[in-house]
């Protein structure tokens, strides 16, 4: 696991936007697994701003990590929504290349859609995750099986109250999403994990330091053979080595220079 402490939120966020650049230069059939959420915004700005300087998406193939079950994909709020808005609307990925959990449909049969989906068109080259305060990455949340694969997840209390804020007052967030299994992720190529804000440096901390455990999911990751975790400082505060992090990074930014 590689982690990587930034000055800023936007110098972390222009490392990762630099990382998928860089992946679909060099593999512009590359497919890239998403995020949503409000971290993931200014990703997608910096890669429509780099797609405006010339990069091109046409090759590309998308998987999304989620999507919240009874939402049809026309919702505001929903991931379809997000990512149209977001980013879809602004680049050349080809619709019929960009796949998401079917929200609105039976769960059990849109898991097994998407899985089938996956094994047709990946593995994914470069999954792009966020992290929720309470460890959880894509929506498995706490408890989650380590071995599973896209499934209906039943979301926490803490998760969503956290999402309320992006729907309209008085409307209540699902209950449960759909999501890629910490299995499914696990099967990505490489994965890197952005998160910024001392709100996060908790399960930061758990995610890279901690014992390996379904109550944080994202530890997981510890396992992966390729992982980058890229952090402001706030969110590395909480890191006990976080000296030798920045240490190791050094040595290998000067190697690669």
């Amino acid at each position: 696991m590689r982690v990587c402490v930034c000055a800023t939120p936007e110098q972390a966020t222009a490392r990762v936007v630099a990382r998928i650049a860089r992946t679909v230069r060099e593999n512009p059939r590359a497919v890239l697994g998403l995020a949503t959420g409000g971290t993931m915004e200014p990703v997608y700005r910096g890669l429509i701003e780099a797609h405006r300087a010339g990069l091109g998406f046409a090759g590309v193939t998308s998987f999304n990590l989620d999507e919240y079950v009874g939402l049809d994909p026309a919702h505001p709020q929903s991931y379809h929504s997000y990512m149209r808005r977001h980013f879809f609307d602004h680049v050349d990925i080809p619709a019929d290349r960009r796949f998401l959990p079917c929200g609105d449909c039976d769960p059990a049969e849109a898991a097994a859609i998407f899985e089938a989906r996956l094994e047709q068109h990946g593995p994914v080259d470069l999954q792009l995750l966020g992290l929720g305060h309470n460890g959880h990455i894509g929506f498995n949340e706490p408890g989650s099986s380590l071995g599973s694969l896209t499934r209906e997840k039943t979301l926490t209390r803490r998760t969503r109250d956290a999402n309320a804020r992006f729907f309209r007052p008085g409307e209540v967030p699902p209950q449960s999403a759909i999501t890629m299994g910490i299995a499914t992720i696990m099967r990505a190529r490489s994965i890197v994990l952005l998160a910024l804000g001392a709100a996060k440096a908790e399960a930061v901390a758990e995610v890279v330091e901690g014992p390996v455990t379904a109550f944080c999911p994202g530890s997981a990751l510890q396992y992966h053979r390729d992982v980058s975790v890229i952090l402001d400082e706030g969110a590395a505060k909480d890191l006990r080595l976080v000296e030798h992090y920045r240490e190791a990074e050094l040595l290998m930014s000067r190697r690669a220079s």
